[in-house]
């Protein structure tokens, strides 16, 4: 979170946004993965930090533990999504979202656009840094390879996948493109990328709102159909907007 912090005012008081930001984020993270794989870290070097064998002098190998720490990290999701939910409904993220449609506009009626990029931003540094945390322990290593350019952008994906400007899109992203993962990998592991990229551009091309806005979608042609009447005439506006309601 100090780190995002600290990214993010050197950056959005410079008003930097958009595109450049974009490119300057993925910059650092390659920039991380560069020192994270030189051996004077004493980090590991590509092979990272291994041997991860007890946690708070509980051995990791353990059913209890792993089951323990299953229930702690989905307790933890749960948390971070509530947090987020009554963040994006309360005043802040209404300027937030706001920032998101018209940032200029905002400007130009007086919000310090920045102060606001700067806490969501430190927020999500926050959130990441806790998904590492949890992370590390389960998995048992953890690699140079899990920081730089190609994750980052396999977060864009899952974010795509599930639905974008959506909590719910996010979630249903992580879960199911890592349970393809999962899946795919024991089978197919060297087309996985492959695979990956090929949902991507399917998302893109044929529903560009992700799962979740394809879903909404199919429940609201649904609700059209209901307001069809028995005679096959499609009711009035009126009515429809009734028995929708």
């Amino acid at each position: 979170a100090a780190l995002a912090a600290l990214v993010g005012f050197l950056t959005f008081r410079r008003r930097l946004r958009g595109t450049y930001f974009a490119i300057l984020t993925q910059a650092i993270a390659f920039a991380v993965w560069l020192m994270l794989n030189r051996n004077e870290m004493r980090l590991g070097g590509t092979n990272g930090l291994t041997d991860f064998k007890s946690i708070l002098g509980f051995s990791l190998g353990a059913p209890a533990t792993l089951r323990a720490l299953y229930v702690f990290t989905a307790a933890l999701l749960v948390s971070a999504f509530l947090l987020s939910r009554w963040l994006v409904r309360s005043k802040t993220g209404l300027v937030l979202q706001a920032i998101r449609d018209n940032e200029r506009r905002l400007e130009f009626l007086g919000y310090n656009v920045a102060s606001y990029k700067i806490f969501v931003f430190a927020i999500s540094g926050a959130l990441a840094g806790l998904s590492g945390l949890l992370y590390a322990p389960q998995v048992g290593i953890i690699t140079p390879s899990q920081v730089g350019v190609l994750p980052s952008l396999e977060i864009v994906i899952w974010v795509a996948f599930g639905g974008r400007g959506t909590l719910w899109g996010a979630l249903v992203g992580a879960i199911s493109i890592n349970w393809l993962r999962s899946v795919l990998t024991a089978s197919y592991p060297m087309l996985w990328p492959i695979i990956l990229g090929g949902l991507f551009v399917s998302v893109i091309l044929f529903f560009p709102q992700g799962l979740v806005g394809l879903g909404a979608r199919l429940g609201d042609l649904g609700a059209g159909k209901r307001t069809v009447d028995a005679t096959g005439e499609v009711a009035p506006a009126s009515k429809a907007e009734e028995r929708i309601g």
